[in-house]
């Protein structure tokens, strides 16, 4: 739910008509960036405020009936078809290109998944990007099974970089300072993916792996090659978020660092398109 933050930084932008070659998501980033190229100003938190309540939506009873902390059917059917229609055909003919972030829990490695048109299947590898360990289905797809991208590649910025994306603005959810830990429930995971011992591996050192990441954003940050937007404070929500005032502060917080930043900005992918 920390992606509520991105949501608002991306309203703001797309208000401001500021359009990106490419785009990359992990997790909440996948499922809720994937409407900047839908251009769909506003749907992220509209839709999230309308059903945080719902235990389909999110619950411990979606958990123990259906497998899925986040129900799959609802989120991934019921909300974009129904609830809130996504607008696949501006998706489809918007040239930006946009890739989601899985874990394969076999390998243990991120797989990193071109998404050109919302459909029944892509819409799958958006669901696997975004499904948290231990409280979601490993879902099978294309020969694939997979989890949240998020094991693995938390902060896509090296990967994106290596398919020729330079120069990049990157969204971070926690603030400036945040150093992850190691899981505490590492002995949890190791029996339960018992069956996956390269995955256990990737997030026994997850929280390395991460603090590594964001020391590299920074760095591309110094050298002027990333423009990076973070929370000013650690945002009020949870993995799971039932109270809407909570989710609309996350957002606001994203709309106002976004506005605070908006000229320089402009002038970093100014400099960009010259």
């Amino acid at each position: 739910m920390r992606g509520m933050f991105t949501a608002g930084v991306m309203d703001v932008l797309l208000k401001n008509n500021i359009e990106f070659d490419g785009g990359i998501g992990t997790s909440a980033g996948a499922a809720f960036g994937c409407n900047y190229k839908s251009r769909q100003i506003g749907r992220v938190i509209r839709y999230n405020l309308k059903v945080c309540r719902d235990w389909r939506f999110a619950s411990w009873r979606s958990w123990i009936q259906t497998g899925d902390l986040y129900g799959a059917e609802f989120c991934y059917h019921t909300v974009p078809e129904i609830i809130d229609p996504f607008d696949c055909a501006t998706y489809a003919t918007n040239p930006m290109t946009f890739y989601a972030v899985c874990t394969d829990v076999v390998t243990g490695q991120p797989v990193y998944k071109e998404c050109p048109e919302i459909n029944s299947s892509i819409l799958e590898w958006i669901r696997a990007s975004a499904s948290m360990p231990l409280v979601s289905r490993i879902v099978e797809i294309d020969g694939y099974k997979l989890l949240d991208g998020g094991m693995s590649d938390s902060i896509p910025l090296r990967a994106f970089e290596d398919m020729g994306y330079s120069r990049n603005l990157v969204i971070l959810t926690r603030p400036a300072g945040y150093i992850k830990k190691a899981n505490p429930l590492m002995w949890l995971i190791k029996y339960i993916y018992r069956r996956y011992p390269n995955l256990v591996e990737i997030m026994r050192n997850r929280h390395k792996i991460y603090n590594e990441q964001t020391a590299y954003v920074a760095q591309r940050e110094r050298e002027g090659a990333a423009f990076v937007l973070r929370p000013p404070q650690p945002l009020p929500v949870g993995p799971v978020e039932h109270r809407a005032e909570r989710i609309q502060k996350a957002y606001d917080m994203g709309v106002q660092t976004a506005e605070a930043s908006l000229s320089e900005i402009k002038r970093f992918i100014g400099s960009v398109r010259e």
